[in-house]
This record gives C-alpha cells, structure tokens and sequence, in this order.
C-alpha cells in the first residue's frame, strides 16, 4: 500500500521511512509490511534539516516486526519479522526490498522517479513462513493471484517544507490482467528535533476494472467453488490509507523507524462479499543502520 513515498528520489543521505510506503498496496502482504523499516505514504517529504544534508550513496540495513490484515478485507490479523535494504546512489539510482529499482531525480520543486517493482499476489489459504504472504482460509475456492512486475511512475511537488504532494501509477508489465491502480495523496513532517520526527500521510488510491475485480471481485467460476456471490467490481477509489510515522536517530548510523495507521476499504471494493471488516489498522517497528 507501493507508496507515493517509495518513488521519492533521495536528495540526502536520509532514507525514507518505508514503513509507510508499502501500506498503500492493494492487499499489503506482511512480508512486505514487514520490510517496511526504511511505509508510510506518509514520509513522502523531507524535512528541512534533512534536505540540507550532505549528499552521497547510503546503504540501509534494517530488521523489525509489521502487523496488518491477512489480505485487503480480512477481519484477522498478522505479525511478521523481516529484513530490509534501500541503497540511494547520489547520481540518482536506487534499489532496495520496498522502492524496487529504477531512478529518480528533481527539479525545484518538483521531484520524479521510474522503477520496476513487484506486486504480490493472494493465496486463497492461510500462509506461515518467516517473512509471511497474503492470503486466507475464508478466501477458500478464490485462487490464487498471481504476482506481477510492475513500472513504478511517481511525480512529486513540494508545496513548503512542511507539505508534500505525490502521485504514483503502478502499471503491471506482466500478468497484466491484474490492472492499474493510481495512488495520490499528501504527507507532512509537522515536528521534527534533533533525534526525532513525525510525520503524517493521507493517501488515495484508485484502481482500474481490472484491478478492482481482480482484488475485490468474484467471477462466476469463483462463486462456484468458494460460495461467494458472484459480484461485478467497477474502477474507482478503492481506499484511503491515514498513517503516522515516527524516526528516532540513535547516533548517525542507527535509528529507530515507527509507524501506525490505518486502511480504509471504499466504493465497490468496501461492498465486495470478500471483504470482512473495511477498516483496517496496520503499523510496524523497525531498528535500520546506515553508512
């Protein structure tokens, strides 16, 4: 749920928080909330101390703990450990466990950025590993969604240092039938210390026919084997994710990177029969070292 923050190119040697970023994924699987320690949409702006930062390639290592549902609708929820990574090189690349790999770069105001990434897809049976997949039992006779590379376009505008604009497309360049989602929203930094900030994010994310019945949808054939009714999905918003980030710096090297929020299903997606609860809440812990 990725973010509009996940494209950001890095114009400091300060790593976005990710643990918001990945929240705004249609069906976030804990594997990759849990990598989300470098998610929020939320982060998508630097603070004023951090763009005055010196530039260079940084490396970003991080462990932690994530919490959400088991698929987008799911009344149960998981926890999962994971790892992370996010290297930014100074001429602009990137590639790390929650941005993919691509490039970003700016102009004034206005920054951009181009990735491949990976959208994972949904069991329709409950997962158990360490890093942990999307999927359920109830969803028992829905199949299996299958994951897709996708082309990550993200355009960004920085109003003042304290509001940030995003928007993101997220274009599967295979199992194209899966569709395209829209994700835009703004985010700010309203505190920031020496050792601490906090940042809030609101994020809207649309998706097209296909995308909307493929994660909200049931087919005939569906209907049959699993018991749901058949039911038709149309494009549209399909949610709205609040978020809070928190990132408390140790030293220069090793920080703590907190987030807690929550997703809130709407349209057809909110009254598809798979969807058990349409709110969602979703947060995670992550201890990150950086050189």
């Amino acid at each position: 749920m990725r973010s509009i923050e996940s494209c950001r190119p890095q114009r400091s040697r300060r790593v976005p928080s990710a643990a918001l970023r990945v929240l705004l994924q249609p069906c976030p699987p804990l594997a990759l909330l849990a990598v989300a320690a470098l998610a929020v949409l939320a982060a998508p702006v630097q603070s004023a101390e951090a763009s005055k930062a010196p530039q260079g390639d940084v490396l970003t290592l991080g462990a932690g703990v994530a919490f959400g549902p088991r698929y987008s609708g799911s009344d149960q929820n998981r926890t999962g450990l994971g790892l992370t990574f996010d290297y930014a090189a100074s001429n602009g690349f990137f590639i790390g466990t929650t941005r993919g790999a691509g490039y970003g770069g700016h102009a004034g105001k206005i920054d951009y950025s181009v990735a491949l990434g990976y959208r994972e897809g949904r069991r329709d049976s409950n997962q158990s590993s360490f890093m942990g997949r999307t999927g359920s039992d109830y969803l028992r006779g829905m199949g299996e969604i299958k994951g897709s590379a996708t082309a990550l376009l993200g355009l960004g505008y920085t109003v003042t240092d304290w509001l940030r604009l995003g928007l993101q497309a997220e274009v599967p360049l295979s199992q194209r039938d899966n569709g395209s989602a829209l994700h835009f929203g703004a985010s700010s930094p309203f505190y920031s210390s020496g050792s601490d900030e906090l940042t809030l994010g609101l994020t809207g994310s649309w998706g097209n026919r296909k995308y909307v019945q493929t994660y909200y949808g049931v087919t005939a054939a569906q209907s049959d084997a699993s018991g749901f009714r058949q039911y038709t999905a149309k494009s549209g918003i399909y949610a709205y994710t609040l978020q809070l980030g928190w990132k408390h710096k140790f030293d220069a090297n090793w920080s703590l990177m907190a987030s807690a929020g929550a997703m809130q299903l709407a349209g057809d997606a909110g009254n598809s029969p798979i969807v058990k609860r349409k709110t969602a809440p979703m947060g995670s812990v992550f201890i990150t070292y950086s050189y």
